[in-house]
């Protein structure tokens, strides 16, 4: 077995060991959707690995690189190994394989979220010096969820901003987005993505970025000084109005952030799951 970059290598040949080592996950992702995924979270192949038995993939890791609290970091995209070959300690050999190539690049740390549930790994991630930084939740729910809330909102809604501008209201967040959801990944598909804003006298006081196509909520902020005016929930129904499928996620909500949970929280809306984010620097 050899160790390889993934620079070079067809995509083809990394979507199916990707399909079978998760073939076991309740979600699957067909190529097109894995191919976004990955653009979406800054794959980069060539700081990516994979350990090669006779020219197949059979254990790998995808890293996405970019910038994370204002520093360098390349962020676990995806790790994963096939079946037959699980208990060698092969994504924990590929993890440090890839250590030496990543500081050569001035990456200053290495990311990634693990299932809380998923207690093995979770050990797994702290044997190799990760820590845990934050506890983050998820929420998945029908797209008629809220449908039924009559809150109306006194402002104006307006579609399609430029994603540019929404990097001067950061001081709306009430915590900093996780990585798949951080500006920098939203601009990477900017394409995929529709916005709403609400405007007071020309100025932004409150925003939502959404995914039509796969239902995720990327962003919702709103000013502190015009909340519990009904904004957020307007701002939500009409981006649940324009998805495509009847599914919604809002995916990886600070577990301590009390405005965006209890908001979440009153409209009926429960946890469908946690994760924790972990840190290892480099």
């Amino acid at each position: 077995m050899d160790i390889k970059s993934l620079g070079g290598v067809h995509f083809d040949c990394i979507y199916n060991a990707f399909s079978l080592a998760f073939k076991d996950y309740d979600v699957q992702l067909n190529k097109s959707q894995l191919i976004k995924m990955l653009k979406r979270r800054g794959f980069d192949p060539n700081l990516s690995f994979a350990y090669f038995d006779n020219g197949e993939i059979i254990s790998f890791i995808l890293n996405g690189i970019g910038n994370f609290n204002g520093r360098p970091t390349a962020y676990d995209t995806g790790t994963g190994t096939i079946e037959e070959y699980r208990g060698q300690g092969l994504a924990s050999k590929l993890f440090e394989h890839s250590i030496p190539f990543l500081k050569k690049e001035n990456i200053k740390q290495y990311l990634l979220e693990v299932i809380q549930h998923n207690t093995n790994a979770v050990s797994l991630y702290k044997n190799m010096g990760f820590n845990i930084t934050r506890e983050l939740f998820y929420y998945i729910l029908k797209k008629d969820f809220f449908s039924d809330n009559k809150c109306q909102c006194e402002y104006n809604l307006i579609n399609r901003i430029d994603f540019s501008q929404l990097k001067d209201h950061i001081s709306f967040w009430d915590f900093q987005p996780s990585w798949q959801n951080g500006i920098e990944s939203v601009i990477r598909d900017q394409d995929a993505f529709e916005t709403i804003v609400v405007l007071d006298n020309g100025s932004i006081i409150g925003y939502c970025i959404y995914e039509p196509e796969t239902g995720d909520i990327a962003q919702l902020a709103v000013k502190n000084e015009y909340r519990n005016r009904g904004i957020a929930t307007s701002l939500l129904k009409e981006a649940v109005s324009n998805i495509l499928i009847n599914t919604v996620k809002i995916i990886n909500t600070e577990s301590n952030c009390k405005s965006i949970n209890e908001f979440l929280y009153s409209a009926g809306a429960k946890v469908t799951g946690m994760q924790y984010e972990m840190l290892r620097e480099l």
